[in-house]
């Protein structure tokens, strides 16, 4: 093998060593713990080493964010297709999601809430985000009718973002979480 493959290797290797340990460690203690000085420690590798893959923190949290939506397109994927009937994929998917944001908090902040440099609602969009947005769109097109199906994906989207986003606020409920998932649900496939 060569020097420059095996370069390659180790650098794509330290870059992925730093988004998991960003990552991790913002699960455990949220972003504010997520410092370059911190994961230069965690990793075992100076800041100048951090900053050769990274401009900063900032471009940290976007790389986690993008490994975030593909997690989410993946799961997406599979509730749909494992779904009985295009109903059931209704539900399947806002479960999936809801239970994706309840479950990586941290990993959802960087991808919804959090001020990250990825471009949003351009043709620039990350694949994975596309790939999110795409299931989400199949999911709901059985009944979309006439509609504008990327205006009915972006209302189901924000409604399954808002409720996601005010429950984990604690300005709903935990309680009633389920009954709204199963309202939007109601809506969106009647």
């Amino acid at each position: 093998m060569s020097t420059q493959g095996r370069r390659e290797r180790e650098r794509a290797e330290r870059q992925r060593a730093i988004i998991a340990a960003a990552r991790d460690l913002a699960l455990a203690e949220g972003w504010d713990a997520v410092t370059t000085r911190r994961l230069a420690a965690e990793i075992e590798y100076s800041q100048p080493v951090l900053y050769s893959h990274f401009k900063g923190k900032d471009a940290i949290m976007a790389a986690v964010a993008v490994e975030g939506f593909a997690e989410l397109a993946a799961r997406l994927v599979s509730a749909r297709a494992s779904a009985a009937d295009p109903r059931q994929a209704v539900a399947d998917v806002a479960a999936a999601y809801a239970a994706f944001a309840e479950q990586r908090p941290a990993i959802y902040d960087a991808m919804f809430t959090l001020a990250v440099d990825l471009p949003f609602a351009s043709q620039d969009v990350p694949t994975d985000l596309a790939r999110g947005f795409a299931e989400l769109a199949e999911t709901v097109r059985p009944f979309v009718g006439d509609d504008d199906l990327e205006a009915v994906t972006e209302t189901f989207w924000s409604g399954l973002h808002g409720l996601v986003t005010l429950m984990r606020s604690g300005r709903l409920r935990r309680p009633g979480h389920e009954r709204r998932l199963a309202v939007l649900v109601d809506r969106f496939s009647p």
